[in-house]
Parts: C-alpha cells; sequence; structure tokens
C-alpha cells in the first residue's frame, strides 16, 4: 500500500456552525482522516483568511518532511488562501513524491458535505504512480489543477483558470492534461510583498506608504490591458527608484496584461514588469519567492508565464 501523509491545517474543511450559527474550524485532523489509510499531521486549525507566510513556511516545512518517507501527501486547506498557498508549495516544493492540496466548499456539519469526498480524491491522486513528479496539485470536486494559473471562481467546481491536468473519478486518477513543474527554489525567509489597487482617481499614497514601510515588491492590479492612471505611475517610478521591485496584472478575471496603451506603456518605462496572465494574488506569492531567492523578477515571470 502506497504511504500517504494528511496535513490539515483548518478550513471550511474543518467547520461546524457553533451556538450562533457562525462557522468556525473546529474538527482536527483525526476526525477529517478518520477511517483513511494515512497518517496526519495535524498542523493547525484555523480559517485560511487567518493565515501569513509565517504559515507558509511551516507548511512547506511540514510537506518536505513528511515527503521524505511518503509516497505522497494530501494538504487540507480553507479555500479563501488555497490559490496562495498551492502555488507558494509549487514554487518552493522540490520533491518527488506528489502533494496534493484540497478543501471543501461546504462545511463539516452540511447534509451534503463535499470534504470527504475531496479529501477521499486527493489521497487517490497522492497514491497514483501517474501523480509521481508532478509535484503539487490542487484535487477539488473531481477535478485535478495545477497551482499556476489556478483560482478560487465560486460555482459547482470552486475553483478555475487555466484547463486541468486531470480529473478523479470512481476513486480512480486519469491525467488529461499536461503540467510544467514550476519549482523555482527552497525558501527560508519571505520578502514582504503588497498588493495596489488601481482604480479611477487613486494616487500614489498607498504605493508610497507600503515602500516606507518596507515593501521590497509591488503588485499592481491595474485596469484594463494594464493601466493606470498618471499619479499611481509617479508612484511606481519613485518605488523603482528606491530599489522596490513593481509588476503589474488585470483587475480583469480573463484579461491579459500588455504594454500597449500609453499607461501600460508608461508603467514599463518607470520599472514595473508585466505579469501577462496571473490574478495578483498569485503574481504576488512569484514575485515574494523571485524576491526572497535573490532571482531577477523578469526572469522568474517569463518562465513561468
Amino acid at each position: 500500500m502506497p504511504r500517504l501523509v494528511v496535513v490539515t491545517t483548518g478550513g471550511t474543511i474543518s467547520t461546524s456552525a457553533d451556538s450562533a450559527g457562525v462557522l468556525r474550524p473546529v474538527h482536527r485532523g483525526a476526525e477529517l482522516a478518520s477511517g483513511l489509510d494515512a497518517q496526519v499531521i495535524d498542523l493547525f486549525t484555523v480559517d485560511s483568511s487567518q493565515l501569513t507566510p509565517a504559515e507558509w513556511l511551516r507548511i512547506g516545512a511540514a510537506v518536505t518532511e513528511a515527503a521524505r518517507d511518503a509516497d505522497g501527501v494530501v494538504v487540507t486547506h480553507g479555500t479563501d488562501t488555497l490559490e496562495e498557498t498551492a502555488l507558494w508549495l509549487e514554487l518552493t516544493y522540490g520533491g518527488t513524491a506528489p502533494v496534493v492540496v484540497t478543501g471543501a466548499a461546504l462545511p463539516a456539519d452540511a447534509p451534503d458535505a463535499d470534504g470527504p469526498g475531496n479529501l477521499r480524491d486527493a489521497l487517490t491522486v497522492a497514491a497514483s504512480p501517474l501523480a509521481k513528479e508532478l509535484g503539487v496539485l490542487i484535487c477539488f470536486a473531481g477535478t485535478v489543477r495545477a497551482p499556476l494559473g489556478s483560482t478560487k471562481v465560486g460555482g459547482p467546481g470552486l475553483f478555475g483558470g487555466r484547463p486541468p491536468v486531470g480529473a478523479v473519478s470512481a476513486g480512480v486518477f486519469s491525467v488529461t492534461g499536461t503540467k510544467q513543474r514550476a519549482y523555482v527554489g527552497a525558501v527560508a525567509d519571505v520578502a514582504r510583498v503588497d498588493i495596489v489597487a488601481a482604480y479611477p482617481g487613486a494616487d500614489g499614497a498607498a504605493i508610497d506608504a507600503f515602500a516606507a514601510a518596507g515593501a521590497r515588491g509591488l503588485v499592481i492590479e491595474a485596469m484594463g490591458a494594464g493601466n493606470a492612471g498618471a499619479a499611481v505611475v509617479g508612484a511606481v517610478r519613485r518605488a523603482c527608484a528606491r530599489g522596490v521591485a513593481v509588476v503589474v496584472t488585470t483587475r480583469v478575471p480573463l484579461g491579459r496584461t500588455a504594454a500597449l496603451y500609453g499607461p501600460g506603456h508608461d508603467l514599463v518605462e518607470a520599472g514595473a514588469v508585466m505579469v501577462p496572465a496571473l490574478r495578483s494574488s498569485q503574481a504576488r506569492v512569484l514575485l515574494m519567492v523571485a524576491l526572497s531567492l535573490g532571482l531577477p523578477v523578469i526572469d522568474v515571470i517569463g518562465r513561468l508565464r
């Protein structure tokens, strides 16, 4: 039998309603994995909106350690920030054992709770020889995705983005697409990176404040193909002059960035780098890893976009 490890961190999969009807993460790893043939590492039990990069390091360390003696590792996680943690693991985990991240859309006490099924599916993927060397995967509602480019969109499958890597049906994992591993390197310290939204009338106050607070990088969530007002462009120029790395994404859900229009061109001229097709949440993770490893941002973005 494959040796499998489940690392639990909380999230909706671990929640039940309290006396006021508020969902709280209360179910620990032993409860979630009861009856399943897997070792459990009960890391913590929190809402994923409460996680910080420090917890990413803890999850990464637990996964790397577990993978030394396991054939596959599953991480249970809240869906609010699952796309960030999954990408962080994908970029920083270099092991051969597959790592599968999953969660739930419905709480554990819901009559039609989906957490147990998602966990079983994730274990199926983690145990499959087909998943070996694929690195980190997201398994949710029977669909298996690569972390890079995946984002929470709502609806029945909850996650969307690039075409799936595979699927789980009747306890069998099948590969339907290709996946390029996005491993960059192991990270010990996390660089501070903040996100700033561009919008009509936005000034440079937030950019200046983040730079003054010690941000090593900034993600500008721009409009359209990567455009922002003159005040934002000016603040980006000041930030870049201070040595802050700046990348540009778009607020358009299925949009791509390119320096096609004057404002986008001006942002690039000011020192920013366009991230063609990642949402701001994942562009931030990518920038954090690049800066933490001292790698040229434009090279990392060019390789993984």
